[in-house]
């Protein structure tokens, strides 16, 4: 296994074109799976069929959703993000988790709900969580400090 120091400008360049971040060794591209739910969620207000939509989506971890994706550089985010520094991955991995476990508690809750009300008031609390949690996961994979992070939530 290559070793977890700093990485050449060639390894660098080569994840820079992937859209992987050279520093954390993360991409982006795995936020869609969540922004992918978000957006069903939003539309449920105002659609409440659309409530259906959300409750196919499943959760995915980093791996399985590059696997599952048309991302060229699959093989290469995953194996960039098993290399990554073990306290941003492990810092990445705990929002993920719990970005996971709120849309699947409320997709459990959406099944069990009877009325569209009930429905969108669901969607909308899990957007509210969700979102921010969007953002702050962002901010890792893009390499901000938890300050950064601090910041941007107090706003």
């Amino acid at each position: 296994m290559p070793s977890r120091g700093p990485i050449s400008a060639a390894r660098a360049a080569q994840l820079k074109a992937a859209n992987i971040n050279p520093r954390t060794g993360l991409a982006t591209d795995y936020l869609n799976h969540f922004n992918e739910a978000i957006m069903l969620l939003e539309m449920v207000p105002d659609m409440p069929e659309c409530a259906e939509d959300f409750l196919t989506w499943s959760p995915l971890s980093y791996a399985e959703h590059f696997v599952a994706s048309n991302f060229k550089a699959r093989d290469l985010a995953i194996e960039a993000y098993e290399m990554a520094d073990p306290n941003i991955r492990a810092e990445f991995d705990k929002l993920t988790s719990s970005m996971t476990s709120i849309l699947s508690a409320v997709g459990v809750a959406m099944r069990e709900a009877q009325q569209d009300k009930t429905r969108a008031t669901l969607a909308e609390q899990a957007t509210g969580w969700v979102k921010p949690l969007v953002m702050m996961t962002a901010g890792v994979i893009n390499g901000a400090s938890e300050a950064d992070v601090e910041e941007i939530m107090s706003h």
